[in-house]
């Protein structure tokens, strides 16, 4: 507790001094969006381009940027589907990238010829297909689809001569498939049990169809296969076996025996091995920042990296050479940016730059990581964001923002909503509550079973935080999230109908029993983890209609904001349509807007700006000026 009014103390002296003696300009959604979203990552043969995918256009495309110039050069061409880049070929500047149909996340692998023209490779009707690598003889490359069996993704190999495809390996028994060794004779399996239990195997890919289940454990422990050591000789994984946190291990499949490479107090988030082997990279995230380390992965010895900006490492990967390595940093004032590194100069270049050139940094706020206790004194950690254009001794409104998941986890990361909010004097606050992924196996079972209750308390808890900073009035303060979070939205308004001021739901969940018994297809792998966490709609079915907010709708008697993609896959438009039409029978404030070319989330800039500006005007009318 004395941790906790502490840093209440050092959140009031701040905003006392800093944060309200700046004069902030305000910005449209328009400019916080005119900011561009970059992912991806694909060296070019020749490793003076890279790869990678952009909303620049509105809509996401393929772009290639020089890695001297920095000139980008668009790739890929659509106004409506999403495109997403997977890789150039090894030898030559044709590209693969995937798309699916408006959020459906039924995705084909598609390929772009040199002279522009674009193929389907996999024009299998209703079903999925995802690369997985590239052979490592670059003849050929591994994907894996369940045109066979919706339920199930079975690995097949296509050879980019003709590119005819076969069949490597047929799962009929809902394994998760990681890796496949460069020699080609050994696949890296994983099986889901629960969230916090899972298993890894073996398969040998002979006339023996061997498989050898390579975690035997008792109790909940995660075995979370990473890939093949580049002789094929050993298999990197990620466990917490007798440890709260996940850490590195390496199993030698000749003799057994595995031996721990990294082992940190906070989880390691991926691993990743150079084409060639020699560098082993570390994803560490560190109290909802992702901070990486590079080693020698025969000796063992970190490599020195120059001072980079801070921020967390969203992804990152080393060229075929090993001389260079691209990677993105992003933090909660500066989107996801692409640098490039050269091991031999020791000299790294930004080579984008996403942040709107309209809007000043300096007029942006950068998250604080808080605690609070919750109602059973169990620690929350939460970010928190102070307007910077508050009045001394000023009250204003609040939101809560719950992530999605269950599971997930709010990070230091740019976000636009956030940014938009507290740019327009909103304070936000991002819960971690229990069942939040990044704290520990403790704290990510914590909720199990216990959706809508124990985790909806910390909400509630994260509500008296605020009040206690002396810069929230009581009266203003609402609650907003989407997917899980967006459940929690509608749960908090139906089962702590006097806590929150107003609601904001974008696509969540709000009858279970329908959801569990809906999920697609392609996730029948993690169906029982998934029930094992929420509930069993078959044996538990009293249980989950217990925590369904539909069902309670009656209760809601708070202004509520509703966001649906027509298309969703996941949380289906129905869970939107009902519990709208629930909720309107009680006489309150009910807006609802449905995009009929999104699936879960947004993904074209156009929506974005319409849903965020709605979002604005939404909590201006019913929370700030009520």
């Amino acid at each position: 507790m004395k941790m906790y009014y502490l840093i209440l103390l050092m959140i009031l002296c701040l905003s006392c001094t800093k944060n309200h003696i700046q004069n902030v300009k305000q910005y449209t959604i328009e400019q916080f969006l005119d900011t561009t979203t970059n992912f991806g990552i694909s060296f070019s043969p020749d490793e003076k381009s890279i790869l990678f995918t952009s909303d620049q256009s509105g809509v996401f495309n393929v772009y290639k940027i020089d890695i001297a110039s920095n000139n980008i050069i668009q790739k890929t061409n659509s106004d409506s589907t999403a495109n997403f880049m997977i890789s150039f070929f090894p030898n030559d500047n044709r590209i693969l990238f995937d798309a699916d149909d408006e959020g459906n996340e039924i995705y084909h692998i598609y390929l772009k010829e040199k002279d522009g023209s674009v193929r389907d490779l996999t024009p299998f009707d209703k079903a999925r297909s995802q690369f997985i690598k590239w052979n490592y003889d670059k003849k050929s490359f591994f994907f894996v689809s369940n045109k066979r069996n919706p339920k199930y993704m079975d690995l097949f190999e296509m050879n980019i001569k003709d590119f005819k495809s076969k069949i490597i390996f047929q799962n009929n028994d809902g394994y998760n498939i990681i890796d496949i060794s460069n020699n080609n004779k050994l696949l890296l399996l994983s099986k889901t049990i629960t969230s916090n239990n899972s298993d890894m195997f073996l398969y040998h890919l002979n006339n023996t169809n061997k498989l050898e289940h390579l975690s035997k454990h008792k109790g909940d422990i995660i075995f979370q296969p990473v890939t093949f050591s580049v002789d094929s000789k050993n298999i990197l994984f990620l466990t917490d076996n007798d440890h709260e946190f996940k850490y590195l291990a390496q199993y030698n499949i000749l003799t057994g025996e595995k031996k721990i490479l990294q082992k940190y107090n906070w989880d390691i988030k991926y691993a990743k091995l150079s084409i060639n082997g020699k560098y082993l990279i570390v994803g560490i995230n560190s109290d909802a920042t992702t901070k990486i380390r590079i080693f020698n992965y025969k000796t063992g010895k970190e490599v020195n990296l120059p001072e980079m900006p801070d921020g967390s490492v969203t992804s990152i990967k080393v060229s075929k050479s090993e001389e260079l390595v691209a990677f993105y940093i992003n933090n909660s004032t500066s989107p996801n940016d692409l640098f490039v590194y050269n091991f031999n100069t020791k000299v790294y270049q930004k080579l984008t730059e996403s942040l709107n050139k309209n809007i000043d940094v300096n007029d942006l706020v950068t998250a604080q990581t808080v605690r609070f206790p919750s109602f059973d004194g169990l620690e929350i950690p939460s970010l928190l964001y102070i307007p910077k254009n508050l009045k001394k001794r000023e009250k204003t409104a609040a939101l809560i923002q719950v992530h999605g998941g269950p599971g997930g986890q709010s990070q230091v990361l740019y976000d636009a909503t956030i940014q938009y909010l507290v740019n327009h004097e909103y304070v936000v606050l991002a819960v971690n509550n229990r069942g939040s992924s990044g704290y520990g196996k403790t704290f990510n079972k914590a909720d199990d079973q216990k959706h809508g209750d124990h985790d909806l308390r910390d909400c509630v808890e994260a509500k008296k935080f605020l009040i206690n900073t002396g810069m929230v009035d009581p009266e203003k303060i609402g609650i907003i999230g989407g997917s899980y979070g967006g459940y929690m939205v509608l749960a908090g308004l139906a089962f702590q109908p006097e806590e929150f001021a107003i609601g904001i739901d974008m696509f969540g969940i709000s009858n279970w029993v329908r959801t569990l018994e809906s999920i697609p297809a392609w996730w029948e792998a993690a169906r029982n983890a998934l029930y094992n966490e929420i509930g069993d709609p078959e044996s538990q079915r009293d249980m989950l209609k217990a925590k369904s907010p539909l069902f309670y709708a009656a209760n809601i008697s708070k202004p509520l904001l509703v966001l649906q993609g027509a298309n969703d896959p996941r949380v289906l438009k129905i869970e939107s349509d009902e519990i709208v039409q629930a909720v309107r029978k009680n006489n309150i404030p009910v807006e609802y807007i449905v995009f009929n070319d999104e699936g879960h989330g947004f993904r074209k800039k156009e929506n974005r700006i319409k849903g965020y500006r709605a979002i604005l005007k939404f909590a201006d009318q019913y929370l700030k000026n009520n």
